[in-house]
């Protein structure tokens, strides 16, 4: 896998994803091979490496993004009774771009 999966498949439209929700700056869209029944990523479209990379001047681009986080998992929490949202740093984060997982379920592996 490339350091940045999002930017290099997703975003440059190489890999087609499953949208859930689309703003400007924001993508959800179900996971290529998810880990969970109900398995979603939210992503900014610009590229930030990490929760811990942000600056001030993306306070704007994160209140975005945590408003489609907290629309889609409103949504699955309505359809399967509960979710988890999830987001990865450091050696826990494959993909070097700033993501986040809305799950559902039981793991599938």
């Amino acid at each position: 896998m490339t350091s940045d999966f999002y930017c290099d498949e997703v975003l440059s439209g190489r890999t087609e994803v499953e949208e859930v929700m689309e703003t400007d700056n924001v993508l959800a869209y179900h996971h290529t091979r998810p880990f969970y029944p109900v398995h979603i990523v939210a992503i900014p479209k610009e590229h930030i490496p990490s929760l811990l990379t942000l600056d001030e001047e993306d306070d704007e681009l994160l209140l975005e993004l945590m408003g489609v986080i907290k629309k889609v998992a409103r949504d699955v929490t309505k359809e399967h009774g509960a979710c988890k949202v999830i987001t990865n740093m450091g050696e826990y984060q494959d993909s070097k771009h700033l993501h986040w997982h809305i799950v559902s379920g039981k793991a599938l592996r």
